[in-house]
C-alpha cells in the first residue's frame, strides 16, 4: 500500500507504520507534554502501548486519560479537562475510535472556556462564544474506520439530564494533524469492523442524498461509498487485510468531510437510540438504515439509480441498491431490527420521535421529517418490515 500525505481539511499522515510519526507530529503543532485521551479497550492493547512508546521515545511527557464512555458524557469531558490541567498539559492526542475522539477535542475546547460545554452548541454562530486562543491543539490517531471524527471539527457529547446527544463545535478543533496508519485497526473484531464500517457508509450515502448544493462533497460522498462497498466486506472477513483497511480508513476520513453537506433520518432516528439504550452509534445508524432509505424512496429514487451504477450493481435501481443495502448487513452480521439493539417495544417512540425530530441532522433530510414520518420508520424498523 503507497504512503500519502494529504492537506485536506487538514494534514493527514497516511500509510501503514506511521504512528513512527506521532512524536514529530507532536512537535510540529507545538505540544510537548500531550494527553492521550484513548478509552477504556484501547488503553490495554499492545497499540497503545506502542503509541506512548513513540511518545517517549521523541522525548515527550505523556500521560493517559481513558476515562470515556461508549456515548461520551460531559462528565468525561469535565474529567479529560481536570485531568489537563493536573498535568499542565499543552495539547491533546486523540488516540482510538469516535468516543475518544469526541471527548479529545471537546477537551481541548473546554480546557480554556468559562462558560458551559453546552452553550457551545452547533447552533447558528455560538461557536463564537468560545475563547479561540484557549483551544489546545489536537492530535489525531483513529483506531477504527467509523467516524472519521479526526477530520471534523466538532465532538458529540449526551446530555445525561435530557438524555439528548448534542453537537460540540468550534472550527479550531478540527485536529491540527492526522495520522491514519491502518495497521492499527488490523486487530479490531468483526464486530466492530462492522459496526464503525457502517457508520462510514452512513455518513457518505447521507450525504450524497441530502438535498443542498455541495458538489465537492457530493463526489468525495461517492468514492467513500465506493471504497466502502469494496473494502468492508474484505476487512469484516480477513482483519490482516491491510490495503481493505487502509481504504476503510480513507473512507471514514471522506465521510465527514462528506457531511458538510448535510446529514438526514438514519442519524436523526439514531442519535435518540443511542442515547437511551447506549447502543453503539455505528450500529444504530446500520439498524435504521434500510428504513429512512425506503421512506425517503420517492426524493432519491434517481440519486440512488446513478449510486447504483456507480457501484456496478447487478440490479443498477433504487429496488437492487436497498436489496444490497440489506444483503451487506445481513453478511456483516448487523441486525435486521431494532429488537437487536435492546428495543422490545414501541412504548419510547413518542420519546424517540420528539428526539430525532429536533435533531441537528433531521434538516438535512431528503423529505421533510415529520412526527408521523418518523414513528412510521420506528415502527417498520422494530417489525423489520422494508
Amino acid at each position: 500500500m503507497q504512503a500519502a500525505n494529504w492537506s485536506y481539511p487538514t494534514e493527514v499522515r497516511f500509510g501503514p507504520g506511521r504512528l513512527a510519526e506521532l512524536a514529530e507530529a507532536c512537535r510540529a503543532t507545538g505540544i510537548l507534554r500531550p494527553l492521550l485521551v484513548t478509552d477504556p479497550g484501547v488503553v490495554e492493547l499492545d497499540i497503545c502501548a506502542s503509541a506512548m512508546a513513540v511518545l517517549r521515545d521523541g522525548g515527550l511527557e505523556p500521560a493517559v486519560f481513558a476515562e470515556v464512555r461508549p456515548n461520551p458524557v460531559e462528565a468525561n469531558v469535565t474529567a479529560g479537562v481536570a485531568a489537563v490541567r493536573q498535568g499542565g498539559h499543552d495539547g491533546v492526542v486523540v488516540f482510538g475510535g469516535g468516543s475518544a475522539m469526541d471527548v479529545g477535542k471537546s477537551v481541548a475546547l473546554m480546557v480554556g472556556q468559562s462558560r458551559p460545554i453546552w452553550d457551545f452548541e452547533d447552533v447558528g454562530d455560538w461557536w463564537t462564544r468560545a475563547d479561540a486562543d484557549a483551544i489546545l491543539p489536537v492530535v489525531a490517531v483513529p483506531t477504527t474506520s467509523g467516524t472519521g471524527s479526526e477530520t471534523g471539527r466538532a465532538g458529540v457529547i449526551t446530555n445525561t439530564e435530557t438524555h439528548v446527544k448534542k453537537v460540540i463545535f468550534h472550527p479550531r478543533m478540527l485536529p491540527k494533524v492526522v495520522i491514519l496508519d491502518p495497521e492499527l485497526t488490523v486487530g479490531l473484531p468483526p464486530a466492530l469492523t462492522a459496526g464503525t464500517g457502517m457508520d462510514a457508509f452512513a455518513h457518505c450515502l447521507e450525504a450524497y442524498c441530502a438535498p443542498s448544493f455541495h458538489p465537492m462533497s457530493e463526489g468525495i460522498a461517492v468514492e467513500g461509498l465506493r471504497l466502502v462497498a469494496r473494502a468492508l466486506p474484505r476487512a469484516h472477513a480477513q482483519g490482516s487485510d491491510i490495503e481493505a483497511r487502509g481504504m476503510m480508513m480513507a473512507a471514514a476520513a471522506m465521510g465527514s468531510v462528506a457531511f458538510q453537506k448535510g446529514l438526514g433520518a438514519i442519524h436523526a432516528l439514531s442519535h435518540p437510540l443511542g442515547a437511551l439504550y447506549d447502543a453503539p452509534h455505528g450500529l444504530t445508524n446500520a439498524v435504521v438504515m434500510p428504513y429512512a432509505l425506503a421512506w425517503n424512496r420517492e426524493a432519491i429514487e434517481p440519486k440512488i439509480a446513478r449510486l447504483a451504477a456507480w457501484l456496478e450493481l447487478e440490479q443498477p435501481d433504487f429496488g437492487g441498491f436497498l436489496a444490497w443495502v440489506l444483503d451487506m448487513r445481513a453478511r456483516l452480521g448487523v441486525p435486521h431490527d431494532l429488537t437487536g439493539l435492546g428495543v422490545t417495544d414501541d412504548t419510547r417512540f413518542e420519546e424517540l420521535t420528539e428526539k430525532a425530530l429536533v435533531d441537528p441532522t433531521a434538516g438535512g433530510n431528503p423529505r421533510p421529517l415529520t412526527r408521523e414520518g418518523v414513528l412510521e420508520m420506528y415502527a417498520a424498523a422494530l417489525a423489520g418490515r422494508v
